[in-house]
């Protein structure tokens, strides 16, 4: 993959350390958490928060996406990009962790209808993937500080036609009080720490962005289950 640029030294870092997490520590419990199988009390409000937020990404997206192509950024085990595909979206799977873009390989059903998914190891913002009409980055940006995120943002607007939803970690008493959600998991399998970010301060530096001028905030909500906290934005195409 080619080096992106504007890659800045923190996200550069971050980025090498989630690789590290994703595909040698937590492979497993990913994994897990991603099916039906029995999980902690804890890990079961983090699967049901991650199911209600990929229920509202998908809700932001036409109904029908024939015809459509759709960045899954970050996309795990690609329980959002089957979604995607069975409404008719051609969707391109990206994640930094070769294992579990392989375990969505493995996963993917048989007959997806007139959509499809094509799965890639690497970097979101790589600009050899293409252009879309819409990127979803579910829980993936949410190590990074406002700064990164807005680069991020700038980088994905590029190459998209219509929509970037994204999520984020809000700062509240709670996520303070736990230093990061990564700090509920045993210390064996911890991921690297969420960065929280305040709602307001990161609209405000989207709506002073000068490159994102041609964008706006469409829409927000913030879900809560139990250890589960996150906050997605919409920003769409003016």
């Amino acid at each position: 993959m080619d080096t992106i640029a504007h890659h800045t030294p923190s996200y550069t870092t971050r980025r090498g350390e989630l690789e590290t997490y994703f595909d040698r520590t937590a492979v497993d419990a990913w994994a897990r958490l991603t099916t039906d199988a029995p999980v902690s009390k804890i890990r079961a409000t983090v699967r049901a928060g991650r199911d209600e937020m990929r229920a509202h990404l998908l809700s932001r997206l036409p109904a029908d996406l024939s015809g459509r192509r759709i960045l899954d950024a970050g996309c795990g085990t690609g329980a959002f990009s089957v979604e995607a595909a069975r409404r008719g979206a051609d969707v391109v799977a990206i994640d930094l962790s070769a294992k579990l873009v392989s375990i969505a390989a493995e996963r993917l059903p048989r007959d997806l209808g007139k959509g499809s998914i094509t799965f890639g190891v690497g970097d979101m913002l790589d600009a050899g993937f293409g252009r879309f009409d819409h990127v979803v980055a579910m829980d993936s940006l949410i190590y990074h500080p406002a700064s990164d995120v807005v680069r991020c943002l700038k980088s994905l607007s590029d190459r998209t036609t219509a929509s970037i939803l994204f999520t984020f970690a809000p700062r509240t008493a709670m996520i303070a009080a736990m230093y990061g959600v990564g700090k509920l998991f045993p210390r064996a399998d911890r991921s690297p720490a969420i960065v929280p970010l305040a709602a307001a301060d990161l609209s405000r530096r989207i709506a002073h962005e000068p490159t994102l001028s041609n964008w706006h905030i469409a829409d927000t909500r913030r879900i809560t289950r139990g250890f589960y906290i996150s906050q997605a934005m919409e920003l769409a195409c003016r």
